[in-house]
């Protein structure tokens, strides 16, 4: 039986929110690309500007915990445009820094815009998903990746092309600011379609609520998943470089073949959860990961390791979308705040996953420390039951 076709305001709210994802993805991208030139106009050293993105992470930690409460308030439209408005205003501030104290005002201000986007526009998501037929979620976070490739693209163009950054990052703002007035009619208001119906939830036991209890295990799992994510961001090409001794060219092949898994996934999961079932990409997807780390940590020929990474990323591709559209559809009237708590847990692991992996280095060798997020993922594994409904478990 065919599924059925969606109105066309939820169509249009899905290609617009689409367009939401790939531009804080093209945002983020353009503020990396562009931290050479920004360190080096402002006089910071690699120690600081380490300081400083911790500050700009700990601003966006902040804004995802105020995100939650707003839109459960004010709804996840109204919040998605607020955050996108700011965080392509923030991007101008790098630009115009011109000393260590103003990079650090314009970084947290920028942190806290990309925090609030990252849970509003997920809410939003959710949102848009009960709506739909079928899963739609992982294709919303691939569309993210989308976003970073283009900003990557565009801010390399740029800088080849002797533009000065606040010249490129004023444009680029400028082009999110008319994004997001052509985007925000197209989503949908704060409550188009009634809520899922929740499931029956068994008693608090303590002051701990079953709905608390769930967040909790949701927010560990993603924790997980986003520190195996972290790892594999930051450590891949070193890993290869350091276990196989290949040239910087192709340790950077490490990255390339997680990455490109990882947003190929991202663009079939949600056909692939509609046939299994979230539950199921969460369990053999992390397996798979988990495999893929094993692989990583055994190999000694370079086609076998980057076999490796490709696994590590299709693996991850679908969990972590997985995860919130199960912390948006627990039924609680704090669907936002429940989703900013798992993706508050979430963040600090992909921030302490290679933080865990650059201490360990000190003892074990850095393929040794890759059974860190193995043993992560099998421990997900385990646990994917809490992002299932009743009937999956």
């Amino acid at each position: 039986m065919a599924a059925a076709t969606p109105a066309p305001p939820i169509r249009n709210a899905r290609i617009a929110l689409f367009v939401v994802f790939g531009l804080n993805g093209m945002l983020s991208a353009l503020w990396i690309v562009h931290i050479p030139a920004v360190t080096e106009r402002t006089g910071v050293s690699h120690s600081l500007l380490g300081m400083l993105i911790l500050l700009m992470a700990g601003c966006a930690i902040i804004g995802m915990q105020a995100a939650g409460p707003l839109a459960d308030r004010f709804g996840s439209r109204t919040l998605t445009a607020t955050a996108a408005t700011l965080l392509s205003l923030a991007l101008i501030g790098p630009g115009l820094a011109t000393n260590p104290a103003t990079l650090a005002a314009a970084l947290a201000f920028f942190g806290i815009g990309m925090g609030m986007l990252d849970v509003s526009m997920n809410a939003q998501a959710v949102h848009i998903e009960r709506a739909y037929p079928r899963p739609i979620m992982s294709a919303f976070h691939a569309f993210f990746s989308l976003g970073g490739l283009l900003g990557s693209l565009a801010g390399a163009a740029a800088q080849r092309a002797d533009w000065p950054v606040h010249t490129t990052l004023l444009v680029s703002a400028a082009l999110g600011l008319a994004a997001v007035a052509l985007c925000t009619p197209r989503l949908l208001p704060h409550e188009p379609v009634p809520a899922p119906t929740p499931e029956p939830l068994p008693k608090s036991i303590g002051t701990l609520t079953a709905i608390s209890r769930k967040v909790l295990v949701l927010g560990i799992i993603a924790f997980a998943v986003l520190m195996a994510e972290g790892v594999a961001a930051d450590w891949s090409a070193l890993q290869l470089r350091d276990r196989l001794g290949v040239d910087v060219g192709t340790a950077a092949l490490a990255y390339g073949a997680f990455s490109t898994t990882m947003t190929a996934g991202r663009l079939v999961a949600d056909r692939v959860s509609g046939r299994i079932g979230r539950v199921a990409v969460v369990r053999w997807g992390t397996v798979l990961g988990a495999f893929g780390f094993g692989l990583i940590a055994l190999s000694g020929w370079l086609p076998l390791t980057l076999f490796g990474w490709a696994l590590v990323g299709i693996g991850l591709s679908g969990a972590v979308p997985q995860v919130f559209t199960a912390a948006g559809n627990l039924g609680s009237a704090t669907a936002a705040t429940d989703m900013s708590r798992v993706f508050g847990l979430g963040y600090m692991g992909l921030l302490a996953g290679p933080a865990i992996i650059g201490w360990l280095t000190k003892l074990v060798p850095l393929t040794t420390a890759m059974v860190v997020p193995l043993v992560a993922l099998l421990l997900c594994a385990w646990a994917a039951g809490a992002v299932g409904t009743r009937a999956e478990n």
